[in-house]
């Protein structure tokens, strides 16, 4: 995903994609573990998205709460 379709949503919907996210990627891990993941760079990948998500979350909590 990236970051220009991340700022289009809202808060409440790159929270619940991070949390979707983060399951997906529990999943993912298991799967490696097992040795039944087909493609290992789906985690790296996974986990650059979610970084993307929590960082404009953050950037917008910086930019409306600010200097106080």
């Amino acid at each position: 995903m990236k970051v220009s379709e991340i700022r289009k949503l809202k808060d409440e919907e790159i929270t619940a994609k991070v949390i979707e996210s983060k399951k997906e990627l529990l999943n993912l891990r298991i799967k490696n573990a097992t040795g039944a993941l087909d493609k290992p760079s789906k985690i790296k990948e996974l986990k650059k998205d979610v970084a993307r998500m929590l960082t404009v979350l953050k950037e917008r909590e910086n930019s409306t709460g600010g200097n106080e």
